[in-house]
């Protein structure tokens, strides 16, 4: 299967996670996809394909005559897609040789240069865009969709020595919880990277260290009134409370190495309130900080108002790979190596967020993030150049290529 006709056939495919579900995975959809993937690998003549109560989905692509000694590598994907923006109805738009201009997506909604300027990057691209009202499912469908077409493309060209390589797709990767009942013994890889990035050679090993902090807020509702010296207005200490993390270190503000608090959501009314904020750095030491300061904006507001008024539950989510993969060296080099020759230039950078690579990595499967080409993630303006697309496919059997090294 061609590789634009498998990732429009992957994004027709509505697979969006939800936070509030307690089911796992979120969402019953996600099996729609899962299960097409079951199905098409065992097509391809992939062994081991499988797909447990969970969700997770994997197979295993055997090493070449000569090349079982190598490393065992995996590749994985993540099928859901963000609940940030409707996941359903997706109705793609190609645009081939890309003129570097403005895009419009619909009559109301413009891709301005301006607003994008990675845009300029890809002039004479083909480029797959949304219609505007919907997110388009780059991420991760496109990493699934290169994870597939370049198995296929080692099974259809045995010449190409590789060893053994493990391929895995998860759900709920959006909201967290993307790996919580993944098996790293039986999936049985040394290393892995997961195919989920964004800019074309994005090579990625840091990541954010993450929390997440809900702030329940008791306040007291009296008839206005009457309420002089009496009321406690929830709503207004969600206010206080937010005027006192420092403003600077905010998303809006923040870039690179520099971490933030982030508020994510807020509701209630003058009785009982309630926030939630994500916490976010990629230095541990800046982490905990943040962490310490939030808690001590929380004790101030009960020193001020009462015992009770504030409850803050704090919750570590993922830490910095960073830790984990820079011991083997390998993982890197061979992930250069394998987009140099594949016409790509390297970009080494951390990750302003995280990805099942993060955790699986402190499951002791060190796991980089590559590249695929998608842009402008979890919204309307949501983009992938197939032309960056193909590159992705073609380092992915570099890799595979290159971990077999002189043991073919």
């Amino acid at each position: 299967m061609e590789l634009v006709e498998r990732f429009l056939r992957y994004v027709a495919v509505d697979t969006q996670s939800d936070p509030a579900s307690e089911t796992y995975p979120s969402t019953a959809r996600q099996f729609t996809l899962l299960n097409m993937l079951v199905e098409e690998m065992k097509l391809m003549g992939l062994e081991d394909v499988d797909i447990d109560p969970n969700g997770y989905v994997t197979a295993t692509l055997p090493a070449s005559p000569g090349c079982g000694d190598a490393p065992v590598i995996g590749f994985l994907a993540h099928v859901d897609t963000s609940p940030d923006m409707p996941g359903a109805g997706v109705k793609p738009r190609i645009i081939e040789n890309y003129d570097g201009g403005d895009i419009v997506l619909n009559d109301s909604v413009t891709m301005a240069v301006a607003d994008f300027p990675e845009l300029e990057f890809y002039k004479g691209n083909t480029l797959i865009t949304t219609d505007g009202t919907t997110l388009l499912g780059a991420d991760d469908k496109a990493g699934i969709a290169e994870i597939m077409t370049a198995v296929e493309y080692l099974l259809a060209h045995p010449e190409i020595p590789h060893g053994k390589i493990r391929i895995g797709f998860t759900p709920d990767e959006e909201i967290g919880r993307g790996v919580d009942y993944f098996d790293v013994g039986a999936f049985g890889a040394q290393f892995a990277y997961t195919v989920d990035g964004g800019f074309e050679g994005e090579l990625e090993f840091e990541n954010f260290n993450a929390a997440s902090a809900k702030i329940a807020v008791q306040g007291r509702n009296i008839h206005p009134g009457y309420a002089k010296d009496k009321m406690l207005n929830a709503l207004l200490l969600v206010q206080e409370f937010n005027s006192m993390l420092p403003p600077v270190q905010r998303p809006e503000h923040t870039e690179g190495y520099e971490g933030f608090y982030h508020l994510v959501a807020v509701n209630g009314g003058v009785e009982k309130a309630a926030m939630e904020y994500i916490i976010r750095d990629h230095d541990r030491d800046r982490f905990e900080e943040k962490k310490a300061f939030i808690s001590r904006v929380a004790d101030y507001l009960n020193g001020k108002y009462g015992p009770g008024t504030i409850t803050l539950t704090l919750k570590d989510q993922y830490y910095n790979m960073r830790e984990m993969v820079e011991p083997h060296p390998e993982i890197i080099e061979i992930a250069r190596r394998a987009m140099e020759e594949a016409g790509v230039e390297p970009i080494v950078r951390p990750i302003r967020g995280g990805t099942d690579g993060s955790r699986l990595s402190y499951m002791g499967l060190p796991c980089p993030n590559l590249f695929t080409g998608g842009m402008n993630f979890h919204g309307k303006y949501e983009y992938v150049s197939v032309d960056t697309m193909h590159k992705a496919v073609r380092t992915i059997v570099n890799i595979a290529k290159l971990w077999c090294g002189n043991k073919c």
